[in-house]
C-alpha cells in the first residue's frame, strides 16, 4: 500500500504565522538590563560619595579679590566659609548675602565654586561720593546715598557734604518738604554730574535748600549750582565757562542756558 503524497503530508502540517523563534533570546537580554541598571546605581552612589564622602572635593582654601579699603582677611571671615565641607554643598547665595549685611562697604559680592577645593569671593566696594562729618570722624556716602562707613580720617579727593539749611524761607520749606536725607541725596546727584577736574578740586557741597546746591572749591573759588537737575548741561556749561573765564572766583551755572562768571 502506498504511503501518503508529499502534498497530502504538508496539508496535515499546522499552519504557524508569526516570525520565527529564536530559542533564548528573551534570557540574555534580560541579563543585560539587569547589568546596565546594576552599573548605573553603582555609579550613581560612586558620584555621590566622589561630591560628599570622600576627602577629594572639600573646601580648602578660600579666594578674595577686587578689595580696596577692606583686606581679604576681613572678608573671609565675615564669609564665613565652611573650610573642610564638600565643595557641592556649600550654599554661595548665603555667603554673599552674609557679606553684604556684615560689610555694608560691599556693594556687590560674587561667590563661586572652584574646583576641585576653593570658593572664589569677587567683591565690588562702594565708592564714597561725599562725606558728612560726625565729630572727629567722618560718615562716607555712596552714589546711591547710601552711608555706609564712618571712618576717623577724611578719604582724599572726597567732598565733604554740609548741609546749611536754613529754617527760615525756601530753606524751611525745603527741609518740611524733602527732609534731610532727601537733600543729602540731592547732594551726592550734583557730586556725581561734575566735571572730572571740578570733582578732583571740591571741597564741600553746600545744601541750603532743594534749589540751592553750590560747591566750594580748594583755591576758595565757588560754582553756584542751583538744584540737582540738568546735571550733564550744567556740567558741559561749567566746563565752557571755567576755560572762557579761568581766573573767575565765581560761577553760576544755575541756569545752564546762560551761565555767568565774576571776581578775578
Amino acid at each position: 500500500m502506498a504511503g501518503p503524497t508529499v502534498a497530502e503530508r504538508d496539508a496535515r502540517r499546522p499552519e504557524v504565522s508569526g516570525p520565527p523563534l529564536v530559542p533564548g533570546l528573551r534570557r540574555p537580554r534580560l541579563r543585560t538590563i539587569i547589568a546596565l541598571a546594576v552599573l548605573l546605581v553603582l555609579l550613581g552612589a560612586g558620584s555621590v560619595w566622589v561630591l560628599y564622602g570622600s576627602e577629594w572635593l572639600r573646601v580648602r582654601q578660600v579666594a578674595v579679590s577686587g578689595t580696596r579699603v577692606l583686606t581679604p582677611a576681613e572678608v573671609r571671615r565675615a564669609a564665613a566659609v565652611p573650610v573642610g565641607a564638600p565643595l557641592v554643598s556649600v550654599d554661595t547665595g548665603a555667603i554673599e548675602a552674609r557679606l553684604r549685611r556684615e560689610l555694608p562697604r560691599i556693594d556687590s559680592v560674587e561667590a563661586d565654586r572652584s574646583w576641585p577645593h576653593g570658593i572664589a569671593l569677587k567683591v565690588t566696594e562702594r565708592t564714597p561720593s561725599l562725606l558728612v562729618r560726625k565729630g572727629s570722624e567722618y560718615t562716607e556716602v555712596d552714589a546711591r546715598g547710601v552711608r555706609f562707613a564712618t571712618v576717623p580720617q577724611a578719604p582724599r579727593g572726597v567732598p565733604l557734604l554740609e548741609l546749611t539749611v536754613s529754617h527760615q524761607d525756601s530753606g524751611a520749606a525745603s527741609l518740611r518738604r524733602f527732609g534731610t536725607d532727601r537733600l543729602a541725596r540731592e547732594a551726592v546727584r550734583v557730586a556725581a554730574a561734575l566735571p572730572a577736574p571740578v570733582r578732583k578740586d571740591t571741597r564741600a557741597v553746600q545744601v541750603r535748600s532743594y534749589d540751592a546746591i553750590s560747591l566750594r572749591l580748594k583755591d576758595g573759588r565757588t560754582v553756584a549750582w542751583g538744584s540737582s537737575e540738568n546735571g550733564a548741561a550744567k556740567a558741559r556749561a561749567l566746563t565752557a565757562l571755567m576755560k572762557a573765564a579761568p581766573d573767575a572766583r565765581h560761577f553760576d551755572v544755575s541756569v545752564p542756558t546762560a551761565p555767568a562768571s565774576a571776581g578775578s
